[in-house]
């Protein structure tokens, strides 16, 4: 059993859209975070060490040398450049065309992923992605929201509200690029029913994308002390690809899953063992949706 039978992928969508395999490429531009660098806070979100999400990306070299060099170890013959580490429209506007074009101008680039915050997404942004999307670009804006309850926000240090993320959401509809919603589950405090609202919540905005990623401890991160004195507790397996498969279940059709789970590797990792490999909570996902029906099965 394959995930796509059950969910509509990213990888799906992709071939849809360009008839063959399309491979995502990282990027790490160098950008920092209004949460990380005073504007905000100091420290950044409890949960976040971003090299944990992006230990294989070389910082020493520019962007046309990492896309080269990632292009080296994967087959295929279009790709999208993944502006991925920290806040990746937290620049000028000026700054962020320079850095964005020098992508596209790499060969056989077809469009840009850029992962941002709600409140980093000025009109001069939204209108620069709009400009590559009027193109032929394939535009996707990442927003990491992670939930919507904002108890739970202000308890992750986040920064901003849902407010913020409702607003973003209107903003970028008004110039039509496609958006993909990071939700986080099993943050501390939430239930799995919270992760359900956050998800109902995300959906009646409206977006074409989503991102499912299981809380994970990884070194560096606030969350780490709290976790090693015992103050945090953390989804199994089990219970994370039951969660993962219900909120999948409760999905339209149409919306795309870039993922439905997520890894970091040792050392950095600390906790859950089980986000070391992603392909057996995956499996597990699957083995839901075979059981009580695939993507959009829940929804009356």
């Amino acid at each position: 059993m394959q995930l796509d039978q059950y969910v509509y992928t990213f990888g799906q969508y992709l071939r849809q859209r360009f008839n063959e395999k399309v491979h995502k490429l990282s990027i790490h531009a160098g950008f920092t975070c209004p949460n990380r660098d005073g504007t905000l806070g100091i420290g950044g979100c409890t949960f976040c060490n971003n090299a944990s999400f992006n230990s294989e990306v070389k910082t020493n070299k520019n962007i046309s040398e990492q896309l080269s060099s990632a292009k080296e170890n994967v087959r295929a013959k279009k790709y999208l450049a993944y502006f991925q580490a920290y806040t990746n429209t937290y620049a000028e506007v000026s700054a962020l065309r320079q850095m964005y074009e020098e992508a596209l101008r790499s060969n056989n680039i077809v469009g840009l992923c850029v992962g941002t915050r709600p409140d980093c997404l000025p009109e001069s942004v939204l209108s620069l992605l709009s400009s590559y999307q009027q193109q032929g670009y394939e535009v996707w804006l990442e927003l990491g929201l992670q939930t919507a309850n904002d108890v739970t926000l202000q308890r992750i240090n986040r920064g901003h509200n849902f407010a913020a993320y409702v607003d973003a959401v209107k903003r970028i509809q008004q110039y039509k690029l496609n958006i993909c919603t990071h939700l986080i589950v099993g943050l501390p405090g939430e239930t799995a029913q919270e992760s359900f609202d956050t998800l109902a919540k995300v959906i009646d905005l409206g977006c074409e994308g989503l991102k499912l990623h299981p809380l994970m401890i990884v070194k560096g991160s606030q969350m780490a002390k709290q976790w090693k004195n015992g103050l945090l507790s953390i989804l199994t397996a089990d219970e994370y690809a039951e969660i993962a498969a219900e909120m999948i279940r409760h999905t339209p059709k149409e919306i795309v899953f870039h993922r439905v789970s997520a890894t970091a590797k040792w050392p950095t990792l600390l906790a859950p063992e089980w986000c070391n490999n992603r392909w057996p909570v995956i499996n597990q996902i699957v083995k839901h949706l075979n059981e009580k029906g695939g993507q959009g099965s829940g929804l009356t």
